[in-house]
This record gives C-alpha cells, sequence and structure tokens, in this order.
C-alpha cells in the first residue's frame, strides 16, 4: 500500500514552507507524499530508544543524533533550499558532518538512517526510500522491522546498496559505519506489546 499523495503537481521545499503544519508531508522528486497519521507506541518506542541511545553513545562527539520530525533536504546539485525537490523525515538520523546542519534540519546525506516500518509505510520505505538514500549516498540504512522482529542494513559500497544483512532483534547490533554505536535490543523487546 502507496502513501496518499497531496496532489499531482510537483514541488520544491519553497512550496513546502508554505504548507500548514497540521498536516506532515515528504517530498521525493517534487511528489508530496502524505505521510502517515502519528505511529503507534510501539513505533515510537523502537525509535525513541534507537535515538536515546545512539545520542548518548555520542555525546561529546563530532556525530549527532536526530529523531522525526526533522527535514532532511537532498539537493540534486548546488540548488538553493527554495528549489530543492526532495524533503523526507526519517525516524532516527546521525550526521557527521556539521556543515549540513542549520536552522532547518540537514541539508545533504546524513550518515545513517534508520526508518521503522509501520504497515502504512514499509512499501514506502523499503522501496522509494531506500532507492533515494543510495542515490544521495547515505552510508548506512537500518529498516527495523517491528513485527518480524528483525532489522535489515544496507551499506553504501561503491556508491551501491547490495544485499543487505538482516538480523535478529535481540543482543545488539553495530552500526557498521559508526562502529561507536551498538543497538541493545532485549530490554526494549521486553517492553512491547506481544501482540506486536
Amino acid at each position: 500500500m502507496g502513501l496518499a499523495l497531496r496532489d499531482t503537481q510537483t514541488h520544491c521545499y519553497g512550496d513546502y514552507l508554505t504548507w500548514p503544519d497540521d498536516v506532515r508531508y515528504e517530498l521525493i522528486d517534487g511528489i508530496a507524499y502524505v505521510m502517515a497519521p502519528t505511529p503507534d507506541l510501539a513505533h515510537q518506542d523502537i525509535a525513541g530508544e534507537i535515538y536515546l541511545q545512539a545520542a548518548n553513545i555520542l555525546a561529546g562527539k563530532p556525530c549527532r543524533a536526530f529523531i522525526a520530525p526533522v527535514d532532511v533536504r537532498l539537493p540534486k546539485q548546488d540548488e538553493t533550499d527554495e528549489h530543492i525537490d526532495t524533503v523526507v523525515q526519517p525516524d532516527v538520523i546521525v550526521v557527521c558532518d556539521s556543515n549540513k546542519l542549520d536552522r532547518r534540519g540537514i541539508r545533504g546525506a546524513p550518515d545513517w538512517i534508520v526508518e521503522v516500518l509501520s504497515p502504512s509505510t514499509a512499501s514506502h520505505d523499503q522501496t522509494k526510500k531506500r532507492a533515494l538514500y543510495e542515490l544521495h549516498g547515505v552510508c548506512e540504512y537500518w529498516l527495523v522491522h517491528p513485527i518480524d522482529r528483525v532489522v535489515t542494513v544496507y551499506c553504501l559500497i561503491d556508491g551501491e546498496y547490495g544485499k543487505p544483512d538482516i538480523y535478529e532483534l535481540r543482543g545488539e547490533t553495530q552500526v557498521k559505519v559508526l562502529p561507536d554505536i551498538v543497538i541493545q535490543w532485549d530490554e526494549l523487546l521486553e517492553r512491547l506489546p506481544v501482540d506486536y
């Protein structure tokens, strides 16, 4: 199931900034996708825990962790912000280049992105966003599957995501491009509802 479109026009970040805040959108190649309604509590718990662990590990270091909603603007070349046609809001983001940070969020590819899959966004995250992050040079992309209790890890090698590694959500999983970050799963999984 794909995400709903705002309309059939193409847009840029200049348009995006004028839209009301009561509905969230992501722009991919000028197409405005309506973000899913507020995620459920388990989704938020997983994203929050990954962010918390990463932020604690990175305290005092050059890399910084962020949690949605934060605009990640992905320019195709050197166009001004208002003309950028791709703006996404990943669940968890780590950026190591402080030159990519400004008052509006992040401009350029983060080093690590995590998306926690929901039934309404899974297809979008696994296809459109995977291709988008690969194209823009996101070094490592995680797809956390709460229902299946696995994480799919894509690493950029020679400009491409090859075959992903898939790990069970148990024990720990190390971020390959940021080896200091090791996400611990067991305590988090004990908190999640059994029917999730």
